[in-house]
């Protein structure tokens, strides 16, 4: 097996993304199937986890070239869903890897406007934050509540 060499636009992203992914994904690793389900309104954490990676998967096509999968996996259970956040993580590192570095600052239209792909990698860890600031509002106003 060769060693992947990567550029410098790949390495700061990768760094980036990792430490955002990471803490991401111990977030979700640590909810309960039972805690899937809370909602504020009718926005479920389970709904949000999927979305969340939804969009990793639309942002690596849109903006980094990666087509996505002919059909998402299942998320049906706390499993399929921590999978499918796994596999959209894995998804947008290979993309990042795959990306030429002298693509890095090429705007790239999209059907949500332009942005380059250093933009939208910024955009999907903006909205990955969201998404978790979203999640410990529902775990503390469900815990309240008890």
């Amino acid at each position: 097996m060769t060693e992947q060499v990567q550029t410098e636009n790949q390495a700061s992203v990768l760094a980036m993304w990792n430490a955002l992914r990471q803490r991401f994904a111990q977030m979700a690793e640590g909810l309960t199937e039972e805690q899937l389900d809370w909602a504020l309104g009718d926005t479920s954490i389970r709904f949000l986890l999927h979305h969340t990676a939804e969009v990793e998967f639309l942002f690596a096509e849109w903006f980094l070239g990666k087509k996505q999968p002919a059909q998402l996996p299942p998320f049906s259970t706390r499993t399929e869903l921590l999978a499918l956040l796994r596999a959209s993580d894995q998804h947008v590192k290979d993309a990042i890897h795959a990306l030429p570095e002298e693509k890095w600052t090429d705007p790239v239209e999209s059907r949500i406007g332009a942005s380059t792909p250093l933009e939208a990698i910024g955009r999907l860890m903006y909205h990955a934050g969201i998404h978790a600031g979203q999640i410990a509002l529902i775990k503390k106003q469900h815990n309240i509540g008890a």
